[in-house]
């Protein structure tokens, strides 16, 4: 006699909370830009390459909500800054033939003492909710991005880019007086909307 399937519990939620990673060791240039092409307009999976290192990451559902509350925040600051932001999502950034990478977000800022060069972000954003990525830091320092934010643990580090490399501190230079703490608390919550609530009323 056949028995009926299972039925899973109303709540109960399948989809994966972890990234998913591959690194490669040994890549070549050839080896990125085939795969930038063999994946063609699809957004995923999110591709970065550093000295011969390949890595391929399929984000949770979590390290995409932690990424679009933090571009939300960061729109939000620039406009209350009076500045014009363009968010530009994973653009893809090289330089050839060492660096590839495709930030999390990314974010160009418009002002009247501010124009942003064409081939690069001023503010990128990576969230680590998986260990075993690829370190992408000398990749943004070979693109010349002047700022970088990363989280993880539940931690918002910033590194500003200086004549040897980035330097970690403990203000943005891109976006003057944004309270990182009261930012990284507002992560937690699970809409952008809650997310921005919280911001501004804390």
């Amino acid at each position: 006699m056949t028995q009926p399937a299972a039925q899973l519990p109303p709540h109960r939620d399948d989809r994966p909370t972890e990234d998913r990673i591959v690194v490669l060791r040994g890549a070549t240039w050839a080896d990125w830009q085939r795969l930038l092409e063999v994946r063609s307009d699809a957004s995923m999976p999110r591709l970065s390459f550093v000295d011969g290192a390949l890595g391929l990451m399929s984000p949770s559902r979590d390290h995409e909500r932690i990424a679009s509350i933090l571009r939300r925040l960061v729109e939000e600051w620039g406009e209350h800054l009076g500045l014009e932001v363009a968010s530009l999502g994973s653009w893809t950034l090289e330089h050839a033939p060492r660096a590839g990478v495709e930030p999390d977000e990314c974010f160009q800022l418009f002002g009247e003492e501010r124009t942003p060069r064409d081939d690069r972000p001023d503010l990128a954003i990576e969230v680590i909710w998986t260990s075993g990525r690829l370190s992408k830091l000398e990749a943004y320092r070979v693109l010349d991005v002047p700022e970088v934010w990363i989280w993880r643990n539940d931690t918002l580090r910033v590194f500003v880019l200086g004549d040897h490399g980035y330097d970690e501190v403990d203000a943005s230079a891109v976006l003057p007086g944004i309270d990182l703490q009261r930012l990284t608390s507002s992560l937690g919550e699970r809409s952008v909307t809650a997310a921005v609530r919280r911001f501004w009323d804390a």
